[in-house]
């Protein structure tokens, strides 16, 4: 096939494309360099009660992730409560939650003894901070010293809420639940089932997160922001303003309607939550 000579412009093209530096084809077009891999991210996680520890990896979202946790340990996703950073301890500061660090440890909590309590309600305010795991369970996060809940020894921070007077909640968001335990009229006896964390001896809480493995990227401040719906994405760790804004939001969140959540507080439009009057 005899060769066909290129017009000035179509040489000069090429000529400026080797000067900046870009490959050129066969053809004297540009050709794109292959997408980075994307960074493979590799976890380590326990069962809280005691077990070898496990890799976890692969995942994209909160029920993805409790699916691979329960698969390294073969267990059902759906006996996992929740899950705690770096300690083994019912500690409600820790839960995993919206955000996971790169470094962090985790810790899954899995049902344990099943109770039915009833409690009468004598004063309109329970004294109690609901949250959830993002995947169905809703569960008890703080009980105020001095409320209604607090006399109810057997109730534990903790504690799954899995139905209110015969209701199963299972699914429901912590919102859902901490409404229609307000709707619940004083002076009357209403009873709860729950399931409690499965427990073994006492344990010392970890002091620092697991060994680092090669295939862990970041220095520990990068996070991995899990949503109940769409993708994860890595994030950079939220600024000490920005943090302070948001306990502050979360602060006044748990004193009208007895919940924290860091997703309301960054999208409260994507909820539908009556104001306090």
């Amino acid at each position: 096939m005899p060769l066909r000579l290129r017009g000035k412009k179509a040489k000069s093209k090429e000529i400026a494309g080797r000067l900046e530096g870009e490959p050129t084809g066969a053809g004297g077009g540009s050709v794109s360099a292959p997408p980075a891999p994307a960074p493979k991210l590799v976890f380590h996680a326990q069962l809280a009660h005691g077990s070898a520890t496990g890799r976890v990896e692969g995942f994209s979202s909160i029920q993805e992730l409790y699916a691979k946790i329960a698969g390294a340990f073969e267990i059902s996703p759906s006996e996992i409560l929740y899950c705690t950073l770096n300690t083994p301890r019912v500690d409600m500061e820790r839960l995993l939650g919206g955000q996971l660090g790169l470094q962090d440890f985790m810790f899954a909590h899995v049902k344990g003894i099943k109770k039915e309590v009833n409690v009468y309600k004598s004063e309109d305010s329970l004294g109690l901070t609901i949250t959830d795991n993002g995947v169905g369970y809703a569960f008890i996060k703080r009980i105020k010293d001095g409320g209604v809940i607090d006399s109810v020894k057997t109730i534990c921070v903790g504690d799954h809420i899995e139905s209110i007077n015969g209701e199963n909640i299972v699914g429901w968001r912590h919102y859902d639940v901490a409404k229609k335990l307000k709707e619940l009229k004083k002076e009357e006896l209403f009873t709860m089932t729950l399931i409690e964390p499965k427990k073994a001896f006492e344990i010392q809480p970890r002091s620092k997160a697991g060994k680092s493995s090669e295939e862990n990227i970041g220095c520990g401040r990068g996070t991995l922001r899990l949503r109940s719906k769409g993708p994860a994405t890595l994030e950079e760790v939220p600024s000490e303003t920005k943090a302070k804004a948001i306990e502050k939001i979360d602060d006044v969140l748990e004193l009208y309607m007895g919940i924290r959540d860091t997703d309301l507080v960054f999208n409260p439009s994507s909820y539908h939550i009556p104001l306090p009057e």
